[in-house]
């Protein structure tokens, strides 16, 4: 049985969790660490038990509780050189695990592959989760829909996608000219529509949960959100994760997916470099 749940996500603050057994990872910590603990003690998430902290990329929305809380509980973060150097934090050597884009870190019973994307970062990744037979994939701060989140969406059991702005209030919003186009330029974000759009080309009859956020507080409701993409998950689990507040803590088992003959890691893929 796996377990995962979004402690945060949004544009003030992203963090994923996921576990099987004694075996537990975080992707992302952009909340500081009173509200983690917070969240974490609502859901029954010891920090403690935490092997290691995945990192997508610099921006604060996903490094802002990282420093003080690698520190405090002592737990290796694993990111790449890109990010480090564009994140500015000096983080002690012994707890630092520098990857490549691309990499694959095992952390118990838990694989971690990384997945290049395209984002107006340094050496952004995604990152997909699996205990060899349940692919989880968190799929967030896209520029676009490149090959390597196609074939993450294809084969994952569940997925945390961006759904991050609706086009209308984007245009007609107060953001400034410059904003908008970094949103949608193709290094930025997702829009509700083109997040559907890739989900529904995409997805796999092996996937059970789709969990959407990243939703901007200025360009997006919840509600928008739900509506567009509810008649499309008649057969599967559909969930929208609040800037406010954690997710449940959800949970998949094997016996769901007892239809699943051959199980698919992103290692068979061929990953594709962004420069």
């Amino acid at each position: 049985m796996v377990r995962y749940c979004a402690l945060a996500s949004g544009s003030n603050g992203n963090s994923y969790y996921i576990a099987k057994g004694n075996s537990a990872v975080l992707v992302d910590i952009g909340i500081n660490t009173k509200n983690m603990l917070l969240r974490m003690a609502s859901l029954g998430i010891n920090p403690a038990n935490i092997d290691a902290i995945f990192i997508t990329h610099e921006h604060t929305d996903h490094i802002q509780g990282l420093s003080v809380f690698i520190k405090r509980f002592q737990i290796p973060v694993y990111l790449t050189v890109g990010t480090y150097e564009s994140s500015r934090l000096q983080l002690p050597d012994y707890l630092l695990n520098f990857i490549k884009a691309d990499s694959i870190v095992n952390v118990g019973e838990l694989s971690v592959y990384a997945i290049p994307k395209y984002h107006d970062a340094k050496e952004p990744c995604s990152f997909m989760v699996t205990d060899g037979h349940l692919n989880i994939s968190v799929l967030t701060d896209l520029g676009r829909i490149c090959a390597n989140v196609q074939k993450a969406i294809e084969i994952s059991d569940v997925i945390f996608l961006e759904s991050n702005f609706d086009e209308e209030m984007l245009d007609k919003g107060r953001y400034p000219y410059y904003l908008k186009n970094r949103i949608r330029g193709g290094l930025g974000h997702l829009s509700n529509r083109i997040s559907l759009e890739a989900f529904i080309a995409h997805k796999s009859d092996r996937v059970k949960h789709l969990i959407l956020g990243h939703l901007s507080g200025e360009n997006n409701h919840p509600e928008l959100v739900e509506e567009l993409f509810a008649p499309h998950c008649s057969d599967i689990k559909l969930s929208v994760a609040l800037r406010s507040c954690a997710t449940p803590l959800f949970e998949i088992s094997l016996v769901e997916q007892e239809h699943i003959q051959t199980t698919i890691t992103y290692q068979s893929i061929q990953v594709i470099q962004y420069s």
